[in-house]
């Protein structure tokens, strides 16, 4: 398997259909990934988080 990085940009509505297709995959195969990207949706959202409640 190939392990170069990629990006994609997506909405947050977008992102959560993609969670919510994953959610149905045999948790055994999608854990990780729904780990690793729900990390990365955690580190982006939480300094726009900050910002609305100043």
């Amino acid at each position: 398997m190939n392990s170069t990085p990629i990006q994609f940009l997506v909405t947050l509505e977008e992102a959560n259909l993609i969670f919510k297709a994953l959610g149905k995959l045999p948790f055994a195969d999608v854990y990780a990934l729904i780990g690793k990207l729900n990390e990365q949706a955690n580190n982006q959202l939480a300094p726009q988080e900050e910002m609305e409640e100043e």
